[in-house]
């Protein structure tokens, strides 16, 4: 009979078999997303659709799949090949982008994996090689991967952190609308990296991260009640709660800054956190984001001549939804297909009635408030609307900037979306006016 050493020593090698046979069971992310792209290119449709997830699988039909693909064959041309991989892990799936070269260019495939294999979704934008701009010293900071917030709904974020000795002071970065990632690109713009290597650059640490929608859009959509607290200000609660823990990082001096709707809903962050040091507003809309829509789109539209019938139509069913939206006898439970862009009832009414001036003024902390005069979808009015809504307050301060866009970005005459497909950069004066506010103290409130 074994004596008691050789069981233990025969049980742990059978344990350490079956473990390593499950390991090596485990579907590889990488390989299983290269195959799913592979069936796609060999236009084996019925494959494809059978490696996606049973939610996935039940919105992409086999020729659902096989029209998407044609769509994007029809936009960027046959596929030729995979010139780079990179993964982002978390407890629910890998994120694995394949980075494919197309005849008319280099995209994106972003693919979900989950632990078992299938896929999760699949999303294609275009590859951007960022070229910092002149004002970032590279040698001057380091970064770290990090997660922010736990379990399945934690992110994957980037803390960019001066070299040297700290504490530092540390900012962390909200986005605005829609399934954003850490470096909030759009088009060949990357405006949170600009903002994160410049105010390091200067002397200050900053975290930003991927939306929840960007990282966990399968989870998301089955949010019963689905609203900015999901989109935005847990993320961001969270990243302040990681700061706050880090080594290096001064915890009485994180501050806020948002951009867009990360900017209409800092005031939120900072009531529901008293303890964070200060926010930045970026061009924050005062109204209400379903009032923006209709003057937003006719703007685009009008832009090289008055609309077409189907764009007038297209503006009239808008018109509606919007109605729609500001009924005051919308409920949560209203179809999302009776609202504009399909947003949820629950989203719309947790915005209603919200005036970000107004919950601002109850805040002890200092404000920063900064605007593009050139800026078509948060225009001078909100700023305005902000001036008044603080009048006296003696910690809140307005800086505005003639040449400047949306994005912060310098041009010329009206602005357009189509603005934001030209590439550029984040004006130095703004990081510059950033940093120096950070770092001016505003340790006391």
């Amino acid at each position: 009979m074994p004596s008691f050493l050789m069981r233990m020593v025969l049980r742990n090698a059978v344990l350490t078999f079956f473990v390593t046979f499950a390991e090596a069971q485990a579907p590889a992310p990488e390989a299983c997303a290269k195959e799913f792209l592979d069936v796609l290119v060999k236009q084996d449709f019925p494959a494809a659709q059978a490696m996606l997830n049973a939610s996935m699988a039940g919105q992409l039909t086999v020729p659902a799949l096989e029209q998407l693909w044609k769509k994007v064959q029809q936009g960027v041309g046959p596929f030729r090949r995979v010139t780079g991989v990179r993964i982002e892990s978390s407890d629910s799936n890998d994120v694995v982008f394949l980075t494919c070269e197309f005849e008319k260019g280099t995209f994106d495939l972003r693919l979900p994996v989950d632990k078992s294999g299938h896929i999760g979704g699949l999303n294609l934008s275009r590859h951007v090689e960022y070229k910092p701009p002149d004002y970032v010293d590279t040698s001057s900071f380091h970064e770290k991967e990090v997660i922010v917030g736990s379990g399945v709904w934690s992110v994957h974020g980037t803390l960019t952190i001066p070299n040297g000795e700290g504490p530092f002071p540390a900012l962390v970065l909200v986005h605005g609308s829609g399934a954003a990632n850490r470096d909030y690109a759009l088009g060949p713009n990357m405006a949170f990296r600009d903002l994160a290597w410049g105010v390091a650059t200067r002397g200050v640490a900053v975290l930003r991260y991927n939306k929840s929608v960007n990282e966990h859009p399968e989870m998301v959509s089955k949010l019963p009640r689905f609203t900015v607290k999901e989109e935005t200000i847990d993320d961001a609660l969270s990243a302040v709660a990681l700061l706050r823990k880090t080594p290096g990082i001064d915890p009485r001096r994180i501050f806020v800054l948002g951009h867009s709707l990360g900017a209409t809903l800092v005031p939120r962050i900072a009531k529901a956190d008293p303890g964070i040091a200060g926010l930045v507003v970026m061009g924050g809309t005062t109204h209400s984001l379903v009032d923006l829509l209709v003057p937003q789109t006719i703007h685009n539209l009008t832009q090289h001549g008055s609309m077409t019938a189907a764009q007038q139509k297209m503006v009239d069913r808008l018109r509606e939804q919007v109605a729609r939206a500001n009924d005051p006898a919308l409920t949560p439970d209203a179809p999302a297909s009776e609202l504009p862009l399909g947003m949820s009832a629950s989203y719309i009414l947790d915005l209603r009635g919200y005036h970000p001036e107004q919950v601002a003024r109850e805040l002890k902390q200092p404000i920063l408030i900064l605007q593009g005069e050139r800026d078509y979808q948060v225009t001078m009015e909100d700023f305005e609307t902000w001036k008044s809504g603080l009048a006296g307050k003696k910690n809140v301060e307005f800086r505005s900037y003639p040449k400047l866009n949306h994005l912060f970005m310098p041009g010329e005459g009206v602005s357009t979306d189509e603005e934001y497909a030209q590439p550029g950069h984040i004006w130095q004066p703004v990081v510059e006016d950033i940093a120096a506010w950070v770092k001016s103290g505003h340790t006391e409130f």
